[in-house]
C-alpha cells in the first residue's frame, strides 16, 4: 500500500467534508448570527463533541487500533470477531450510562461548564434543552467511530473519511429548510445533530458486512483481553481528557466575557481545524495501524522511518498552512462568514481569535503524528504525563492572556501549549528511543522556510492588490479568495520545485 496515495486519497475527502462544514458554519452565522443564541448552541454542542472525541476518536480509538491490528496479524477472523463483540458490548454499555447520566444531570453541566449563563435564565434554559436533545448523539458518533476504527485497520480508509460529511448535511437542509419550524429555531440545529450521528452510524455497517466483520455487541466483562483494553484505555482516557478541558476551561472563561465570544472563538477554531484536520487528523488515521503493525511485527527500523516519514509531511504542510492563515485571516473571515446577522465588529473579533490559533496550528498538526508513536508502541503512560503538564502550561498562560487579550488570549493559551505538548513528547520519544530521525533535517528545514518565505511575500502582495473583501455576494467572494488561495499554494509548490523536492521523494510503501 502507497501510503502517500492513501493519505492524499484521505485528505482530499477531508477536504470536502471540510468545506461543507465551513457551507455548515457559514448558514448558521448568516441565520442565527454570533451571540447569546449561538452561544447557547455552541456549548451545548461542545459537551457531546468532547465526549465524542474522549468515546471515540480519542482514547477509544488510540488504545483500541493497536490491538486490533495485532488481533487481525496473529489470529483468526473467527476470534477477531468474537474480540470485537465484546468490545462492541463493553463500548454500547458505556455510552448508555454516560448519556442517561448526562442528560439528568445537564443543569450541573452547563453550572460548571458554561458558569456565566447561569446569570441569564433565557440562555441558560436554552442551552439545557439544546444539550438534552444532542446529548444521544454521543452515542450514535461513538459507535461509528467505532466502525471506523475498525475499516482503517483493514485499509478502508475513504468511508470513515465521509462519514462527517453527513453530519453537515443534516445540518445544513434541517437549518435551511425547518428552523421555522422550531421555536425558537436554533432549537433545529440540535435535532439535525442528532439525525446526523445515526446516518453516520449506519452509512458504515454495509462497509463491515462486506469485510466479514459486522457483529452485534455482547457482553461479556470477564475477558482477560478486554480488561487489558479496558486498563489502557484508562490512561487514554485521562490523557484526552486532560486536552479537552483544556477546552472546557476556556469556554468557562469565555462565558464570563462579552456575548459572542464563544461564537467567536468557535468559528476561529473552525478555520485553523480545516488544516489541523486535512493534515494532522488524515497523517494520524493512515499511521496509526500502520506503525502498531510494525510494532508488533518487531520492525523498529520500519517504524523510525514511517515516523520520519510522517514528521516530515507535517512540516512541509503545516509551516506554510499557519503562515498562510495568519496572513489570509481577515479574508477568510470575511468570505466565509460576513453574511447576515455576521457584523463587522463579529468580523474583527473572529480574526483576532484566528491569528492566536495559528501561532500553534503547526504543533496542532505535528502531535497527530507523535501520539500515534506512542499509542501504537501500546504507551499510554507518556502522553498521560505530558497532557498533565499541557493543561497546567495552558490555564498558567489562560491567566496571563485573558485579562489583556480576552478571547483571544484564550485562543492563544490553546495555541502555545499544543507547541508546549508537541515539544514534550518529542523529547520524549528520542529519550526512549522509540524514534532516530534520518539524515537531512537542516537542509529540509532550510529548504521549507525559504519556499514559505517566498510564499508568504506573494500572499501580502496579492492582498495588497485586491480589492475591499466585503465587495460583492458570497460567489464573488469566494472566487476571489479561490484564486489568492492557488496562487500562494503555487508559488510554494513551485518554490519546493525549485529547491530540490521532487513528489517521489515522499513516497512510502509498507
Amino acid at each position: 500500500m502507497n501510503l502517500l496515495k492513501s493519505l492524499a486519497v484521505v485528505s482530499l475527502v477531508t477536504v470536502c467534508s471540510r468545506v461543507l462544514g465551513f457551507a455548515r458554519d457559514t448558514l448558521i452565522a448568516c441565520i442565527f448570527g454570533a451571540g447569546m443564541v449561538t452561544d447557547a448552541f455552541f456549548v451545548a454542542f461542545k459537551l457531546p463533541n468532547l465526549l465524542r472525541r474522549i468515546f471515540a476518536e480519542g482514547a477509544f480509538s488510540q488504545a483500541f487500533v493497536p490491538l486490533l491490528s495485532e488481533y487481525k496479524d496473529t489470529e483468526s477472523i473467527e476470534s477477531t470477531k468474537v474480540f470485537l463483540a465484546k468490545v462492541s458490548g463493553l463500548l454500547t454499555f458505556v455510552l448508555f450510562l454516560v448519556t442517561s447520566i448526562g442528560i439528568l444531570a445537564s443543569p450541573w453541566v452547563i453550572l460548571i461548564t458554561a458558569p456565566g449563563f447561569s446569570h441569564t435564565n433565557d440562555q441558560f434554559f436554552l442551552t439545557m434543552s439544546l444539550l438534552r436533545i444532542m446529548f444521544p448523539y454521543i452515542i450514535f458518533i461513538s459507535l461509528a467511530s467505532f466502525a471506523g476504527a475498525i475499516l482503517n485497520t483493514w485499509n478502508y480508509f475513504i468511508v470513515p473519511a465521509f462519514t462527517p460529511t453527513l453530519l453537515n448535511i443534516s445540518i445544513i437542509i434541517f437549518a435551511l429548510f425547518a428552523a421555522p419550524y422550531f421555536n425558537p429555531p436554533v432549537m433545529v440545529l440540535a435535532w439535525a445533530v442528532m439525525v446526523g450521528g445515526i446516518l453516520q452510524f449506519i452509512y458504515q455497517l454495509p462497509f463491515l458486512k462486506k469485510l466479514g466483520l459486522l457483529v452485534l455487541p455482547s457482553f461479556h466483562l470477564y475477558d482477560k483481553r478486554i480488561w487489558r483494553l479496558v486498563s489502557q484505555m484508562v490512561s487514554a482516557t485521562i490523557s484526552v481528557s486532560l486536552g479537552q478541558l483544556s477546552l472546557i476551561m476556556n469556554t468557562i472563561l469565555a462565558s464570563f466575557l462579552e456575548a459572542g465570544s464563544v461564537s467567536w472563538m468557535y468559528y476561529a477554531d473552525r478555520l485553523m481545524e480545516f488544516p489541523a484536520g486535512v493534515l494532522g487528523v488524515a497523517l494520524g488515521t493512515i499511521l496509526l495501524p500502520s506503525l502498531a503493525k510494525s510494532f508488533t511485527s518487531g520492525h523498529q527500523e520500519e517504524y523510525s522511518l514511517l515516523m520520519d516519514w510522517g514528521l516530515r509531511l507535517c512540516f512541509l504542510l503545516a509551516i506554510p498552512s499557519a503562515i498562510a492563515l495568519g496572513i489570509l485571516a481577515k479574508p477568510l473571515t470575511i468570505v466565509l462568514f460576513q453574511y447576515g446577522k455576521f457584523t463587522a465588529f463579529d468580523v474583527e473579533m473572529t480574526q483576532r481569535s484566528l491569528l492566536a490559533y495559528s501561532v500553534g496550528l503547526v504543533g496542532l498538526i505535528v502531535v497527530k503524528v507523535l501520539a500515534p508513536g506512542f499509542y501504537a508502541r501500546q504507551d499510554m503512560n507518556t502522553p498521560l504525563k505530558v497532557a498533565m503538564c499541557t493543561l497546567l502550561a495552558t490555564q498558567i498562560m489562560n491567566l496571563a492572556f485573558i485579562s489583556s487579550l480576552k478571547h483571544a488570549g484564550l485562543s492563544l493559551s490553546i495555541g502555545l501549549s499544543a507547541c508546549v505538548n508537541t515539544g514534550l513528547l518529542y523529547w520524549q520519544i528520542r529519550k526512549k528511543n522509540f524514534f532516530q530521525p534520518q539524515p537531512g533535517w537542516l537542509c529540509f528545514f532550510m529548504r521549507v522556510f525559504f519556499s514559505v518565505l517566498v510564499m508568504s511575500v506573494s500572499l501580502v502582495l496579492v492582498l495588497h492588490m485586491s480589492p475591499d473583501w466585503t465587495l460583492g455576494d458570497m460567489p464573488a467572494r469566494i472566487l476571489r479568495l479561490t484564486v489568492v488561495c492557488l496562487t500562494g499554494m503555487s508559488v510554494y509548490i513551485l518554490m519546493l520545485f525549485i529547491v530540490g523536492f521532487r513528489l517521489r521523494d515522499f513516497s512510502r510503501f509498507i
